[in-house]
């Protein structure tokens, strides 16, 4: 069975500086047509810093969109354009100061794929040499570490609520620990 949607017209909702929304109408497998709105995104990387003691670099962020502090891995968005292999070595600088001896990426993910066009790719950062952090003027961060060990255990009780943090943490452990 086909299940693909065919687009047959489409708007711009809003333009703006990070999230662009388009509404788009469809014609479904069946032949009806039907309404698609959903957020456009040049995609994002993110993280997970591994030192060699075994420890997860993380971070603290306030989420103004959940209106919480949440513990993460450094992640950000794509410049248009920007590779993300060099997108996640930025990242990592940027918010937490490490630069990796080795990266590799431990697959991708689509957060939100009914509404968010976002495709997010997770590297594993190691052999990590500790240098000057260079934050954006708009970020606020507390980085600290944590045991991988703990950081599975805690993501397994469910006590990360960041999705890309989670995953993270689960493929790293199983990768490092095999």
């Amino acid at each position: 069975m086909d299940l693909t949607e065919k687009k047959i017209s489409g708007e711009d909702i809003f333009d703006g500086v990070v999230l662009h929304v388009r509404k788009d109408t469809v014609e479904l497998p069946d032949g009806n047509t039907s309404t698609r709105e959903y957020i456009k995104h040049n995609g994002a990387v993110c993280v997970i810093p591994i030192t060699d003691d075994g420890e997860v670099v993380l971070e603290r962020q306030y989420r103004y969109a959940i209106g919480k502090v949440l513990t993460e891995i450094p992640a950000g968005k794509l410049e248009p354009g920007e590779d993300r292999l060099e997108a996640a070595k930025r990242e990592l600088k940027e918010e937490t100061g490490y630069v990796a001896g080795k990266m590799i990426c431990i697959g991708e993910f689509y957060g939100s794929p009914a509404l968010l066009e976002e495709r997010v790719t997770m590297y594993l950062a190691t052999e990590l040499i500790k240098e000057e952090r260079q934050l954006d003027e708009d970020e606020f961060l507390e980085v600290f570490t944590m045991p991988l060990d703990e950081a599975f255990e805690r993501a397994m009780a469910n006590e990360f609520d960041d999705a890309k943090t989670h995953l993270s943490i689960l493929k790293a452990y199983i990768m490092l620990k095999k």
